[in-house]
């Protein structure tokens, strides 16, 4: 998966885990709280991930131009 998708993905994950989280919260279900969190955490690694990728590319675009 390119660093975009990843960035992408774990947005995604993020807002559909804090959606979870406030039903939960709403309806009392301490289980869709718990989902909403896991998914919540899952989107920031996802993102992290993509920020990773960034930054490995940049480094390696870094060495091949000075070589």
């Amino acid at each position: 998966m390119s660093s975009t998708t990843d960035k992408i993905k774990g947005a995604a994950n993020e807002a559909a885990g804090n959606i979870k989280q406030s039903v939960g919260k709403v309806t009392g279900n301490e289980k869709l709280q718990a989902e909403g969190k896991a998914q919540e955490v899952e989107g920031k690694t996802q993102r992290a991930v993509g920020g990773a990728k960034d930054g490995v590319k940049n480094a390696a675009d870094a060495v091949k131009s000075k070589l």
